[in-house]
């Protein structure tokens, strides 16, 4: 068969409901590699985070980071990023919020948050990535792949029309999960990152496989040949991506059951 590209998001999609890697997981990406085919994981994560899984994948494999912002090859070499403008981080930064909403910005090494939030860390307990608490409103908005906001669904539906009516469409505005509102630069998403990809590995979109679950995965699902929405993906990325398959739930392994069937694996 011929090379092809697997891109798979990460949190409830690739890794189980305790947001790690499986054995059956780690096996199958093993054996596709061993089989000559293009390994990436497109993840809202910070590349760091993202980093700590690949090491355990045991595997080369591209990194989409940012929901895109950042791409590194295996040997992780920077192949492509965009930054939000800084005067467009600022704004953001100052845009009135509900208080109970956690402010986050993703610079190049750090995850800055603007308090202590304990209830995230369980997300990141198995790579040890975590957030350091900053006063962003001194931050000069230099630097930022992703300006993230988390807190209740309905004061962050309010948020993100204030970010709309403010910004429009000088950012890309998306959610990774119902808590997770992010905001990257204009044009800064999964698919068109994978779309850079695609053309450095010169491969066809008809030869790529992405799997996801929520919104920020959904151009990139649009993109690929063969894209796959997990049955416990967002009920509106459904409606969004309709020619995408349905497989089974991500725990444990959705995804992998669904490599193996279509490439054969034993």
């Amino acid at each position: 068969m011929q090379p092809h590209l697997i891109v798979t998001d990460l949190d409830n999609t690739l890794l189980n409901a305790e947001h790690d890697l499986d054995e059956l997981t780690i096996e199958t990406f093993q054996a596709l590699a061993a089989e000559g085919h293009h390994l990436a994981l497109a993840s809202g994560r910070h590349f760091h985070d993202i980093t700590a899984f690949r090491r355990r994948l045991g595997v080369p494999a591209y990194i989409l980071s940012t929901n895109g912002a950042h791409l590194y090859a295996p040997d992780d070499s920077l192949i492509a990023e965009q930054w939000v403008p800084a005067e467009l981080v600022r704004a953001l930064v100052e845009l009135p919020r509900d208080a109970d909403i956690r402010l986050n910005l993703y610079t190049g090494d750090e995850w800055l948050i603007d308090a202590s939030a304990p209830e995230l860390k369980a997300l990141h307990a198995h790579t040890g990535f975590h957030y350091r608490v900053a006063d962003l409103e001194a931050h000069d908005g230099n630097g930022v792949g992703k300006v993230l906001c988390i807190g209740d669904p309905v004061a962050l539906a309010s948020l993100e029309q204030s970010i709309n009516e403010a910004l429009g469409t000088r950012v890309h505005v998306t959610y990774s999960m119902a808590h997770s509102l992010e905001i990257m630069a204009e044009g800064v998403n999964k698919g068109a990152t994978l779309e850079r990809l695609l053309t450095h590995l010169e491969l066809p979109a008809s030869r790529c496989l992405a799997f996801g679950d929520n919104l920020n995965d959904a151009e990139m699902l649009a993109l690929a040949g063969h894209g796959f929405i997990v049955e416990n993906a967002h009920p509106e990325l459904v409606r969004r991506v309709p020619d995408a398959a349905r497989i089974g739930h991500h725990h444990p392994y959705g995804v992998a059951w669904q490599l193996r069937e279509f490439f054969a694996l034993t």
